[in-house]
């Protein structure tokens, strides 16, 4: 399913309602930036009314150029398929929205849209975990009625394949890739308490949930609070705590580290309530990142600032895959997988959990606290020298350029033979 070059014409009389689904509402800046991008691309492609539905329809009526906001979790089964009826398409995405507890409900509104005949896509979406087995039939039964799916990366696509979806699959950029930087001037750094002249390292930590059931929150704030110090110490920076989740808990989970310092007075937290393209604007004064959350490490990348990912989810190591940075990917799985979740009876050792495909060591061989310091020394380090082979900062920056450029290439509206989808 594709949107004709017919379709796409500034002249066109017809608006093409469009609906949107997906993680809405102000909880999540790299939710706000994907969907920033989705309603950018879809105005400048053609003439277009587009439709929220919103888990927040407030902040969504305030930071986005939308047509009508939908408090889509208050809406009733009829409520909701009347408003699908009045659409053209049906967009869920993007982001990571199919995981188990929530894919049910986000899946909602495909099943409607599918019942009424409306086309849907998915637009860069990611699942898993998706190990509820109720979780996996409303993704297939919603799926295997969608006109076009698009996710973010090849390990999506074969979960997608392996809890039964029959329909093709293809892989496609975040659209946050897409995003342009708003200025981070002196005066907000100052804003902040931080000197414009400062080296800095800027961190992300997310809080475990659905997406990341199997943190051991006092290991991983230990495991974050090794890599603070070790980059307050020897590169002599700031650290800076960026929470792309202020109103849940990254706030939180940041000062949870920074209480466990050694030198805590070296470490700041982003007060201000910073736009997604802000935040980007920010990075652009970093040196160096450290992160667990996956748009941190996209701004990262689209800003070339060299980045070590904790992939607590394959979204995460999609990302990672994608941007070919595989000279340390192994160095990443071997201490990250690892992170210990349960203790083994008996020893008082940590028993370590390894993800899929994992080669991690059993737990009696597993390292109670896996030192982040050399992997960290060494991508560092190795972006400092600029080494034509291995630069960091050559590398992110091309690849990142590489996915930017696969969107307007290859994005889910380039036209096609299959005929207009709005008529």
């Amino acid at each position: 399913m594709r949107l004709h070059e017919e379709r796409i014409s500034p002249e066109s009389e017809h608006l093409c309602r469009v609906g949107i689904s997906g993680s809405y509402g102000g909880m999540n800046l790299g939710d706000e930036a994907i969907l920033e991008s989705i309603t950018a691309e879809l105005r400048r492609r053609l003439p277009v009314e587009i439709v929220v539905f919103s888990l927040v329809p407030e902040d969504t009526v305030g930071r986005h150029d939308v047509d009508r906001v939908l408090p889509v979790r208050k809406l009733s089964r009829a409520e909701s398929a009347e408003e699908v009826e009045r659409l053209d398409l049906f967009v869920l995405g993007g982001g990571g929205l199919l995981y188990d507890r929530d894919a049910r409900h986000y899946l909602r509104e495909v099943r409607i849209a599918g019942e009424l005949g409306i086309p849907v896509m998915t637009w860069a979406i990611s699942a898993g975990p998706l190990e509820n087995r109720e979780d996996q039939l409303a993704a297939r039964r919603a799926l295997n009625r969608a006109d076009a799916i698009t996710v973010r990366d090849e390990r999506d696509r074969c979960l997608l394949q392996e809890v039964g979806v029959g329909r093709d699959v293809s892989v496609t950029a975040d659209p946050a890739f897409l995003m342009k930087p708003e200025p981070f001037t002196p005066e907000m750094l100052k804003g902040e308490g931080i000197d414009p002249g400062t080296r800095l390292i800027a961190l992300s930590v997310r809080e475990p949930g659905p997406a990341a059931p199997h943190f051991e929150r006092g290991h991983y704030h230990a495991l974050l609070t090794d890599a603070a110090d070790f980059l307050v110490d020897r590169m002599e920076a700031t650290v800076v705590f960026v929470p792309m989740e202020r109103h849940n808990s990254d706030l939180q989970r940041s000062h949870g580290v920074v209480s466990r310092m050694a030198a805590p007075h070296k470490a700041w937290i982003l007060r201000g309530e910073y736009a997604p393209r802000q935040v980007l604007g920010f990075m652009s004064h970093v040196e160096f990142a450290v992160g667990m959350r996956l748009h941190f490490l996209i701004f990262a990348a689209l800003a070339g600032v060299p980045f070590v990912p904790l992939p607590y989810a394959s979204k995460v190591e999609g990302l990672v895959d994608e941007l070919l940075y595989s000279h340390c990917r192994s160095r990443i799985s071997r201490w990250v997988h690892c992170w210990p979740t349960s203790t083994a009876p008996g020893t008082g050792e940590t028993n370590c959990a390894p993800a899929s495909g994992s080669t991690c060591p059993p737990w009696s061989s597993a390292p109670a606290r896996p030192s982040t310091r050399p992997l960290l020394s060494s991508v560092y380090m190795r972006n400092r020298r600029r080494c034509p082979a291995m630069s960091c900062n050559m590398q992110i920056r091309s690849a990142a350029k590489r996915r930017a450029n696969s969107l307007h290439v290859r994005g889910p509206f380039a036209p096609e033979e299959d005929g207009p989808l709005c008529s």
